[in-house]
């Protein structure tokens, strides 16, 4: 086909680039695809995965800190080999903090390390186009090999560009590539052969798809995977602080380098000096990062080493059958699915129905009466029903397309019987065919269950969690916005807008209240930045600047940390510091958080205007890819929801599906229930984390839940405490009051406190500019409109508007201090009276259609 009928078929939102069939949902109702034969080979398998149903035990880690030890752990404890798969790595990501006393527990020294005491490392991380990403994958690969011939690293795809092509392809681009990231997706202006010759061609395709999968397997005995790659911006507590200044002892900074990052103010940039970062700590906050990660072992642990190999060989026999010969080697994958078969579910038995079973028998042998039983569940030892799932086709993994994770998420939302859990970085997906080019179907299953659930009179509900704003612009009004308002408006167009979204199906099919069925929800938080007076007084005493210390200490970290550093710049500061004594906390995160402190009552050393300039707020991106139905089935994994992580032939993607048949007694729309212990244990915890039901998670604290499953097979939670009991049924009265007045609360503080964006009553560009724009100065403007800003009167970006507040920094903490969580909701009217939020941009360059899908 040549590259002319490419482009018409791809004005028509019809075109497979990776296969060169005509498109299709690829998620259909039920779990087969009829029309597409590259799936009959693994159609005897649920959801038409690779994988047949096996087992496993479970154990979850929301957020980063929990998860990252626990991965040091497994590494610490290697002997055999270690299998990763990232979209990123950074070599320089501490796995334990802080930095300054966790130096062994950086990912490079500790796979250094594995590898020199005999274990074989064997990673494969997604080769960005180095024009467009700053990711820096040969820096992951040439730094990593350098350290020990035992690891070897794989970068995947190649992107091949013809020579005049690519130089013409350049030139035209040169001028938005100065500030394009796959964050900010600013290809939109491009033209069509230009993208072509940026990204390049395999087989015709062209590559602006990714490798997105997120694995460390160790031994064969234990895996970790989930929406966590190991790089930069990732770690992070359950009380998401966004400050971290520490004038008073520089030694107890959390995020070092690059790894402080608030892309929406500046992205990563030369991430292999990643001690050089643009972003200044004293004045701007970090971005937090609310994410999901899981651990496994048992059988399941061969699927996910199946898949590993699958990866391996394909690249090696694509790449370096003829090239480097010697250096690389095939890999012997484990016996297929070893004992798979001893621990399925029937062919005919349905998930629900199976386990709803199993529940019932073990409740009845374990824990007695219902009304009686102990909160706490008692474990099988045989563990839970896990599957494995992905996204794969012929240029990520030479086989057939096979979606088994779309598939996975419309069999769990259709067959759901009370109501569905999803938290997710992106939600685009289609009702209809009307949505071109969105292809993904699993807006049409939610339509139609609520649809099932609205003509039955059920009480059912859909919970969708989803960052405020999907990438990191952060003036959406900006040319630099435009991908992230084209994201946006698929987004929109996915949930309320465009007359075929998911509201206004609902609506149109007899629904008057779909809110009654269907809620969508964001996260926020805020922070006060330690600029107090003990950084002016240190300072002065050593003649040092903090940020110059702070830069030192970040470069005395790279290099030779036991060398000697003389009259160092970090020493001279260090030493004025350590004389002072300031009260003054370098994070107030604590203070949303269960039994935190009264906000009021938090110390601060220094002027109350200074103090007022110190609060920051920020959005608390979430990056999480989980859906939880019932109470009893959770899908965990790298898939976001959308049509690049579902149709199988765009990211490649890994997820999979638990059903423990470990019985809970709980209650579900005021009624005895029976759930799954794994499922509700990650319900409730997130839920109580989004509401701040939880204690403040010092950096430091570890417990047994920041241990591999190998060591605590299962997750430790209070189950029947005051705040278990507030999140127990999902459908209650009280509680759906509690989530749903929190949040309301919350958007509202967090609107008069920081303007903060996007907001409900932003629904023209002229709210917004009015609302937003006339207060800001925004990132990205030049130093001369920064100083004309400030002369007017704006702010820094994040930061609260004086005139606001005449009451000065009391009022502003009077008002904050009724904030509970991170829990805010969703802006469904935000520039809702606006045309074309992005489309009138795009219509030069429809084959990156698929790009913000």
């Amino acid at each position: 086909m040549d590259f002319h009928s490419l482009m018409r078929k791809a004005k028509q939102g019809i075109e497979d680039f990776t296969s060169g069939e005509e498109k299709h949902s690829h998620t259909h109702d039920g779990h087969e695809c009829h029309e597409d034969d590259a799936h009959a080979e693994y159609g005897t398998n649920r959801y038409s995965s690779f994988a047949p149903q096996s087992s496993g035990h479970p154990k979850w880690y929301v957020d980063g800190a929990s998860y990252f030890w626990a991965v040091s752990m497994a590494l610490e404890e290697a002997r055999e080999y270690i299998y990763i798969l990232d979209w990123w790595l950074s070599p320089e990501l501490y796995l334990r903090r802080p930095p300054a006393r966790n130096e062994r527990y950086r990912l490079d020294k500790m796979l250094q390390a594995a590898a020199e005491r005999g274990v074989k490392i064997y990673v494969v991380v997604y080769k960005e186009v180095p024009q467009a990403l700053t990711l820096n994958s040969i820096h992951t690969k040439h730094h990593l090999e350098a350290l020990h011939p035992n690891i070897k690293v794989f970068r995947h795809p190649d992107h091949h560009h013809s020579g005049n092509d690519f130089v013409t392809g350049l030139q035209e681009l040169h001028a938005s590539l100065q500030s394009f990231s796959l964050k900010t997706f600013d290809l939109a202006r491009a033209s069509q052969d230009a993208v072509k010759s940026l990204y390049g061609t395999a087989d015709d395709i062209v590559l602006f798809y990714s490798h997105h999968e997120k694995l460390c397997l160790i031994d064969g005995k234990v895996a970790f995977m989930g929406g966590l790659d190991m790089c930069f911006g990732r770690w992070d507590t359950n009380s998401h602080p966004i400050a971290d200044a520490h004038p008073g002892n520089i030694d107890d900074i959390v995020f070092p380098g690059q790894d402080y990052n608030n892309a929406r103010i500046y992205d990563f940039e030369d991430v292999e000096k990643w001690e050089n970062n643009k972003l200044d700590r004293t004045k701007s906050s970090r971005m937090g990062w609310s994410d999901i990660s899981i651990s496994l072992s048992g059988p399941i642990v061969d699927s996910l080493a199946i898949h590993f190999t699958e990866r391996w060989n394909f690249i090696f026999n694509k790449k370096y059958s003829t090239r480097d010969i010697g250096k690389y080697q095939l890999l012997q994958a484990p016996q297929a699915h070893r004992g798979a078969a001893n621990h399925l579910l029937g062919d005919g038995e349905h998930y629900f129905g199976g386990l709803q079973n199993r529940f019932s028998r073990h409740m009845h042998r374990f824990l007695g009466d219902e009304e009686e039983a102990p909160h706490a569940p008692h474990r099988q030892s045989d563990g839970a029903h896990i599957q494995l799932t992905r996204s794969v086709c012929k240029w990520s993994l030479g086989t057939g397309t096979e979606h088994s994770i779309a598939n996975a998420y419309i069999e769990a939302i259709k067959n759901a019987r009370h109501f569905v859990y999803i938290e997710n970085q992106f939600f685009i997906t289609a009702t209809s065919d009307k949505q071109k080019p969105v292809s993904n179907r699993i807006g049409r299953a939610i339509v139609d269950r609520i649809l099932r659930a609205h003509q039955s009179n059920e009480e059912f509900h859909i919970i969708v969690m989803m960052p405020a704003v999907p990438a990191f612009a952060g003036d959406l009004k900006s040319e630099g916005a435009l991908g992230t308002r084209a994201i946006m408006e698929f987004q929109y167009d996915s949930i309320n807008r465009g007359g075929s979204s998911i509201i206004e199906t609902l609506r149109s099919s007899g629904v008057e209240d779909p809110h009654k069925y269907i809620n969508f929800y964001n996260l926020r938080s805020y922070d006060r930045i330690n600029s107090s007076a003990i950084m002016g007084s240190a300072e002065r005493e050593s003649g040092v600047r903090y940020g110059e210390a702070q830069r030192e200490y970040n470069e005395r970290y790279e290099g030779d940390r036991q060398g000697s550093h003389g009259d160092s710049q970090y020493r001279r500061y260090q030493e004025a510091a350590s004389h002072m004594s300031d009260q003054t906390w370098n994070s107030i995160s604590s203070c949303y958080m269960q039994n935190g402190a009264d906000l009021r009552s938090v110390p601060w050393s220094g002027s109350a205007e200074d103090e007022l300039d110190a609060f920051v707020c920020e959005q608390l991106y979430i990056h999480s890819k989980v859906l939880i139905a019932d109470d009893q089935l959770v899908i965990c994994g790298s898939a976001n929801l959308n049509d690049r992580s579902q149709l199988g032939n765009h990211d490649s993607e890994i997820a999979v599906i638990i059903e423990d048949p470990t019985p809970v007694t709980s209650t579900m729309a005021g009624r005895p229930y029976t759930a799954s212990a794994f499922a509700t244990s990650l319900r409730r915890q997130l839920f109580r984390k989004h509401l701040g039901l939880l204690p403040h998670q010092p950096v430091d604290s570890a417990n047994n839940n920041w241990t591999p499953v190998t060591h605590h097979a299962t997750n430790e939670y209070d189950w029947g405490s005051a705040a278990d009991r507030l999140v127990q049924d999902p459908l209650a009265r009280g509680f759906l009051d509690l989530w749903r007045g929190t949040a309301r609360r919350n958007t509202e503080i967090f609107r008069r406190a920081f303007h903060a964006v996007p907001d409900d009553t932003m629904r023209t560009w002229e709210d917004y500019d009015r609302l937003f724009s006339a207060h800001f100065v925004m990132p990205g403007e030049t130093p001369e409109q920064a100083a004309e800003g400030y002369k007017k009167g704006k702010v820094d970006y994040g930061h609260v508007v004086k005139g606001d507040f005449p009451g000065g920094v009391q009022e502003l903490k009077e008002w904050l201090g009724g904030v509970r969580g991170t829990l805010v909701e969703m802006p469904l009217q935000f520039l809702i009276d606006v045309d074309d939020l992005a489309k009138d941009g795009l219509a030069l360059n429809s084959l990156t259609d698929e790009l913000y899908t």
